[in-house]
């Protein structure tokens, strides 16, 4: 395959610096008018590949800039353009360098350059499919390719991804409202349902719903046939739910949620513990500090596993038996008689848990009074979904959630969390998995602030990315606003699938993560056209800037369109 064709000779290098090259137009000529692989081609050189002739190795690289030197300028005219009497310039990026004798090789290096003189030519479509058909593929084992789309440059090269390159270190799919996000993510998904991977998405507003319609998805829809137990929640998510202050009630919390377990585990029917306990209730006063404190300790990997895993309909209850005085007056050894200062400081708290269980979104979707056996618990629908080899997309609806209560917040962050522990456990080494989150900016950087102001970080996702990739659980996450991603997450996403960004912050944010967005790609992005984007990340040899293919199910995007109400048609 020949990389260099004199039918597409352009110029000459005439300055080098170690991230670009100027070259030379010998005639304007060129710029107007060339046979592009078989075809005329009028679409101008920005964004085009070239090649570049080096001594022992060839270049490609992509013109991001043209101009005329200031004295050519002044004397520009419509004869002088007839008549080719003007000499342009080029600045190109400089992307790869390839071996002459094996050109399918090509790779990032800082240990060749191209010389002065070198002749640049447009690169031919047979040349750069070669790169672009298997891209970002390194070893015989990494087989599993995405038909993503073509190159923007030509439409008539495909570009075909690694999955791995793609997915392994995590991946980002932004891009402002109307850009073609969600057909990315759309398009992404489908690929791997094609390759038999699997994957799960939180879903937020329902716009993939029929994509998970397929017979190798299926579908379930928070708060309403389906809830997350609140029986599988952390101690944390249970904080960022009441908000206890940090002095007195979250410890009278954590006592309470200590009692409450042990009558889980049958303290009630212990002769020494049996009068303290009524009504699934365990009364503090008077009971033996000592004994208490052994029967917690004898069953400490049960209470300390961190879960809820008890009878929350109690723990408004179980908070006001707490608030006795640590020791009574004549014996040490046991609870002394109710506190009343302690109590009228955990009213709030036992205020707030009254709330927050008779919230009715949340009571749909954590499951709370309604009895174990007719809830469809999210969790086990996940085990099931991991366990079947004939399923391979798991869609998480969240489109009955509302926004009060910070209950989408705090509901993705426990599902996050849940598959973080399944992913420590090493559930995922074998069989990888990829979490995509859509409109992440909903779910990431949230805080909950108690009555006293002091904030919690819902971090699950930010976990998830700092330390799974290890474990096989890959994130992907997609936002309209990268600026309001924690910037911490954001630079542990290896791969970017950047449409385009208007917003000087949003393109900042991803220059400070993306370690090849600099300032010529990033030039590129306010003007990109609907489904168009540029692909880069730390396993593929060079950017792309691609036409992302329409999905096959493309997502319930559509902005709703006006209508004369008075019309009759």
């Amino acid at each position: 395959m020949i990389p260099f064709n004199p039918n597409y000779f352009i110029g000459y290098v005439n300055h080098v610096n170690p991230q670009y090259v100027k070259v030379h137009f010998p005639s304007s000529v060129l710029l107007n008018k060339y046979i592009f692989s078989g075809e005329e081609f009028n679409g101008g050189l920005i964004g085009n590949f070239v090649t570049i002739e080096g001594e022992n190795f060839g270049f490609i690289g992509k013109i991001a800039e043209l101009d005329l030197p200031e004295k050519e300028r002044l004397s520009l005219s419509e004869k002088a353009f007839q008549s080719s009497d003007f000499h342009p310039t080029a600045k190109v990026e400089v992307l790869l360098s390839f071996d002459y004798f094996e050109s399918h090789k090509a790779q990032r290096t800082l240990n060749a350059f191209p010389n002065i003189g070198a002749k640049v030519y447009v690169c031919p479509k047979q040349f750069i499919q070669q790169y672009v058909m298997r891209f970002g593929l390194k070893s015989d084992q990494d087989k599993i390719l995405i038909e993503l789309g073509t190159l923007t440059s030509n439409k008539n090269t495909l570009v075909n991804i690694s999955q791995q390159a793609m997915f392994s270190r995590h991946c980002a799919v932004v891009g402002t409202t109307g850009g073609g996000k969600s057909w990315s993510v759309s398009k992404l998904i489908e690929s791997m349902m094609k390759n038999n991977t699997k994957a799960i998405l939180i879903d937020p507003t329902g716009e993939y719903s029929e994509l998970a319609k397929t017979e190798t998805a299926e579908s379930t829809i928070l708060g309403a046939n389906s809830c997350f137990s609140y029986k599988k929640l952390t101690i944390e998510d249970l904080f960022f739910l009441v908000k206890p202050a940090g002095r007195v009630q979250a410890p009278k919390l954590l006592e309470a949620i200590r009692s409450l377990k042990c009558i889980e585990l049958g303290i009630d029917k212990e002769p020494k513990f049996s009068a303290f306990c009524s009504d699934g209730v365990l009364s503090k006063a008077g009971l033996n500090k000592k004994e208490y404190e052994r029967y917690c300790y004898v069953h400490n990997t049960q209470i300390e596993n961190g879960l809820l895993t008890f009878d929350i309909e109690k723990l408004e209850k179980q908070i006001s038996a707490e608030c006795v005085w640590d020791t009574d007056r004549d014996n040490i050894n046991i609870y002394g008689a109710r506190n009343e200062t302690d109590l009228t400081n955990c009213i709030s708290l036992i205020t707030r848990i009254g709330s927050v269980r008779r919230t009715g979104i949340l009571q749909a979707v954590l499951g709370f009074s309604q009895p174990e056996n007719e809830t469809c618990d999210l969790t086990k629908q996940i085990d099931e979904y991991i366990k079947n080899d004939n399923k391979f997309l798991l869609r998480i609806g969240f489109e009955s959630i509302g926004f009060e209560s910070q209950a989408r917040e705090i509901v993705a962050n426990a599902i996050g969390k849940f598959l973080l522990m399944k992913a420590r456990n090493g559930e995922f080494k074998v069989n990888p998995i990829v979490l995509f989150l859509d409109e992440a900016h909903q779910f990431l950087n949230n805080t909950v602030v108690d009555e006293y102001f002091d904030t919690a970080a819902l971090s699950a996702f930010d976990q998830i990315a700092k330390e799974c990739r290890k474990y096989g659980l890959f994130l992907c996450l997609a936002t309209q606003m990268p600026k309001d991603i924690p910037i911490g997450t954001l630079s542990q996403m290896g791969t970017f699938l950047v449409h385009r960004l208007i917003n000087y912050s949003d393109k900042e944010a991803i220059k400070q993560a993306c370690s090849s967005a600099n300032a010529e790609l990033l030039s590129f992005l306010p003007v990109l056209g609907e489904g168009e984007a540029i692909l880069t990340g730390v396993d593929f040899p060079m950017p792309l800037t691609i036409k992302v293919n329409k999905p096959i199910i493309p997502p319930d995007s559509k902005t709703p369109i006006f209508k004369d109400l008075r019309s009759n048609t």
